[in-house]
């Protein structure tokens, strides 16, 4: 997207599927049914319904028609699975602390203590992402390189987003991302823990669902 450039189209037709729930419940739902419109009536939970102005318990979409539908992309793991907020390899970056030790991604890029691919903005309520934009067919990746002293100091800042910039924490736009470590790390995705992996591609799909705002 471009500055300035409209995000979505009116809609007035009806929904393909209505989602409530979390942002997994979202990602399953896109994962079945590809390209669908859909209506989220997020719960809590939700961080992209945080990202995208939907209350908790809304329904994405306000009266009178016609509505606003907007083209929203997806992370895509190379096992099938896919995400609509963020993967996380490593400890999410609210829990490193002075004893979290570094681990190898093996991306070319040296040691890490985590690492955030990103679509959406928010993770637990936390402004993680700033620049995150869930449907400008981009991630956000985040490479966290901090010492002991300054861990705590970043950790104060995630709320409100003024964490960044930061010389330790490495931001840059992908398309894809890609571990292939020496050894398995843990890894979250939608907020959730989703075991570990040694091996795994990420890519952007841009586009892969709409959803009624």
């Amino acid at each position: 997207m471009k500055p300035g450039e409209a995000w979505g189209v009116p809609s007035v037709g009806p929904p393909d599927l209505v989602v409530a729930g979390g942002d997994d419940a979202l990602a399953a739902a896109v994962a079945a049914h590809p390209g669908a419109l859909v209506r989220f009536v997020a719960d809590a939970t939700s961080q992209l319904a945080l990202a995208v102005g939907i209350a908790a318990g809304g329904s994405g979409h306000t009266e009178p028609a016609p509505h606003w539908a907007v083209p929203m992309d997806v992370l895509r793991l190379d096992d099938g699975r896919i995400a609509v907020n963020m993967a996380v390899f490593g400890p999410s970056p609210e829990h490193i602390t002075w004893r979290t030790r570094s681990i190898d991604l093996g991306d070319d890029s040296g040691t890490v203590l985590s690492a955030v691919v990103a679509i959406g903005q928010f993770h637990h309520g936390l402004d993680l992402v700033p620049r995150g934009h869930p449907g400008d067919g981009y991630a956000e990746l985040q490479r966290y390189r901090l010492g002991g002293r300054q861990r705590g100091a970043m950790r104060q800042r995630l709320r409100t987003g003024t964490h960044l910039p930061h010389p330790g924490i490495e931001q840059r736009r992908v398309r894809s991302f890609v571990v292939a470590g020496p050894r398995d790390v843990p890894l979250e995705l939608d907020g959730h823990p989703a075991g570990t992996v040694r091996t795994l591609r990420v890519d952007v799909v841009a586009a892969a669902y709409r959803l009624l705002l």
